[in-house]
């Protein structure tokens, strides 16, 4: 069946956060030590992971941690838990996770603005679905393709996370399709392939740098642009 929809991921699909060296220049664990690059990437890992219990977390953290991406006061307590568990202090805690959730520091992949013009022209309906607890249109305004998404998912909004049937059900209702009709974009076999138990196709990418990845969105598309 012709696709009808394109429904995209945002983090690790559209944009990525990716650290500025600056973010580590006084980033140093409780004995004083800089963080070395190994343990810099694994930060910004924890920071990005889309599924999975990324560290240890106490009894009063762990509902913070189920329910992070429906509430922004419980994902802002949970990430700083995350983060002082990685070994940042906490007013160090603080600046890291305030970049987290500044769309200015989202980076586009590098196809990501062509594949939105190019579905729009297509007259392709665009939705974007991500498990977030903060706003993340200023990042598709930054980059001025915020007219070419049809419909924003957000998980704290919808108050419903992917894989949850509901979300991809909804999105597709909103945009007026079947969800046969529909391609899902994403990054995580677990939260973004959960669209395939509602009948929609699935394309995984690599949810690698930008420099990593320039052309991962044209070819997950490549046959609705056809």
């Amino acid at each position: 069946m012709t696709s009808r929809a394109v429904l995209f991921d945002f983090s690790g699909t559209l944009f990525r956060l990716e650290e500025d060296e600056s973010w580590f220049t006084d980033l140093a664990d409780a004995d004083g030590a800089p963080f070395d690059l190994h343990a810099q990437a694994e930060v910004m890992r924890r920071m990005t992971a889309p599924v999975g219990q990324i560290v240890q977390l106490g009894p009063e953290f762990q509902d913070a941690w189920e329910n992070r991406d429906l509430d922004p006061a419980l994902h802002r307590k949970v990430y700083l838990e995350v983060l002082r568990s990685s070994g940042v202090q906490d007013g160090q805690a603080e600046g890291l996770y305030e970049r987290l959730i500044d769309p200015d520091f989202w980076t586009a992949y590098p196809d990501t603005v062509e594949v939105m013009r190019r579905l729009h022209e297509a007259g392709t309906k665009i939705g974007v679905i991500s498990n977030i607890a903060f706003d993340i249109r200023p990042a598709f305004e930054r980059i001025g393709i915020t007219g070419y998404v049809d419909e924003f998912l957000l998980s704290y909004l919808e108050g419903v996370i992917k894989p949850d049937p509901k979300i991809f059900l909804r999105a597709c209702e909103r945009l007026g399709v079947a969800p046969e009709e529909a391609l899902m974009v994403g990054d995580s076999e677990e939260a973004d392939g959960g669209a395939a138990a509602v009948g929609c196709r699935v394309a995984i990418v690599d949810p690698v740098s930008t420099a990593e990845r320039p052309d991962g969105l044209l070819t997950a598309v490549a046959d609705v642009l056809r």
